[in-house]
């Protein structure tokens, strides 16, 4: 007896091992996938920049188009409006500091990475002055012009990111977290906006060879299809769900030498969190 509708996914071409380093962009979700991957000693950076969503942002901070960014002040503390509120302090010279550092991180580790996950989250996106901001800190609605990317946007965004990195293969994915607070319909036309834009990106034939889509979105949502597999806010994925997910990701990008060391360091991991109960 079938009782699931499980997604195909074929085996990729090209393999991750602990010969490469890895760059995680995108919504919480790489987050997720970034924790699992460090967990095993992998040579991981995740969200220098903190969270970002949509896929303009996550363009912007790989092409450093920084310069124009703001900073705003609001309720105490100064903001860049490229950044996670991780990266808000009192000052704005503080701000700035931890802005630069984090610029540095992210091309250090584009440079050395052979492989880039990118997770986008919404195509919803916030303006103001003509900037997609990667966070609205809470500032007041009028401040911002709020619209959905078109899938030529977000094509013509990163066409010429990929192109710019022949060494580099690209895993792209659509975040299974589901924007609530946008609608239930308006975020199905945001996911949808996505995966389109991803399917142009990677079924190009001449970047066939570097890029690829992972269908954690369908997974959860096709897949695994029942709220057990969600955590209490019935949005995010449970931990669980982010374990299966993490399993047919691995299952599709390693080899079975690499699944075996994984699963060697991920041990060394659990043994250095127990908790002696007299130390």
């Amino acid at each position: 007896m079938k009782l699931q509708t499980i997604v195909d996914i074929k085996p990729s071409c090209w393999k991750i091992g602990y010969e490469d380093h890895i760059l995680l962009l995108g919504s919480c979700f790489s987050d997720e996938i970034g924790a699992q991957m460090q967990q095993r000693n992998l040579h991981v950076t995740c969200n220098p920049f903190g969270t970002l969503y949509n896929p303009l942002s996550i363009a912007q901070a790989l092409n450093s188009q920084l310069s124009i960014v703001n900073y705003q002040f609001h309720e105490g503390l100064w903001h860049s409006m490229a950044h996670h509120g991780s990266f808000s302090r009192p000052t704005r010279e503080e701000t700035e500091q931890a802005v630069n550092a984090s610029i540095d991180i992210l091309q250090t580790a584009l440079r050395t990475a052979s492989t880039v996950i990118i997770t986008f989250g919404t195509s919803w996106v916030y303006e103001m002055d003509s900037f997609i901001v990667g966070n609205c800190h809470k500032l007041p609605a009028e401040c911002f012009t709020r619209r959905r990317l078109s899938v030529e946007e977000i094509v013509a965004a990163w066409q010429p990111i990929i192109d710019s990195y022949h060494d580099k293969h690209w895993i792209f994915t659509v975040s299974p977290i589901r924007h609530v607070k946008d609608g239930l319909h308006e975020n199905q036309l945001s996911k949808a906006t996505l995966l389109m834009a991803v399917e142009q990106l990677s079924s190009q034939e001449e970047r066939s060879d570097r890029v690829s889509y992972f269908p954690s979105y369908e997974i959860l949502l096709d897949e695994l299809r029942d709220y057990r597999f969600f955590a209490d806010d019935l949005v995010h994925p449970s931990s669980l769900a982010v374990q299966y997910i993490w399993e047919r990701f691995v299952e599709t990008f390693c080899t079975p030498q690499t699944r075996n060391q994984m699963a060697i360091e991920y041990k060394h991991w659990k043994q250095t969190q127990h908790r002696p109960l007299h130390p």
